[in-house]
């Protein structure tokens, strides 16, 4: 991986508050990462309702133009998946504060309160209810057969 490549990875976490609004001032480290090598236009949703998801648009974009590929926007799956998306999702522009509203609906959904874990996961960022996130972990710890897999998706003897 390149150094530019490493530089724009969000990765870690950090706690944050959200303001009675429902606005998130975003972790300094990730808004830096986030505005340098994407923008401030974001894309906010949630996938499972279990977190919310805050994708830089171009991210989200990429993510999305398989859709884009001749009728696969009529797959069903494919179909569900862009409908749930984008009936909760938004895209928003992070504020001169550092700041990016994240909609009732999907705050209800994901139980976010004051307090907030926000998760970096490469590419993008994660919002979740600390106590959800933390029975999640306990509940489902990685098992040896997980490490075994992610295993094999880590691509061998590359070198720059």
């Amino acid at each position: 991986m390149g150094k530019e490549a490493a530089n724009n990875l969000l990765i870690g976490s950090y706690s944050a508050r959200l303001d009675n609004s429902g606005r998130l001032k975003i972790p300094e480290k990730f808004r830096e990462i986030i505005e340098e090598f994407y923008g401030k236009d974001v894309f906010i949703t949630s996938l499972t309702d279990e977190a919310v998801q805050i994708y830089p648009l171009s991210v989200w974009e990429e993510m999305t133009s398989v859709a884009n590929e001749g009728a696969l926007h009529l797959r069903p799956d494919v179909r569900r998946f862009l409908l749930r998306v984008n009936l909760k999702g938004s895209h928003h522009q992070i504020d001169a504060k550092g700041r990016v509203l994240i909609n009732q609906s999907l705050r209800e959904k994901a139980r976010l309160n004051t307090e907030v874990e926000v998760i970096g996961l490469n590419n993008h960022l994660e919002i979740w209810n600390k106590e959800v996130l933390n029975a999640i972990i306990e509940e489902k710890p990685l098992t040896e057969e997980d490490f075994e897999n992610i295993a094999r998706l880590v691509p061998r003897g590359k070198t720059e």
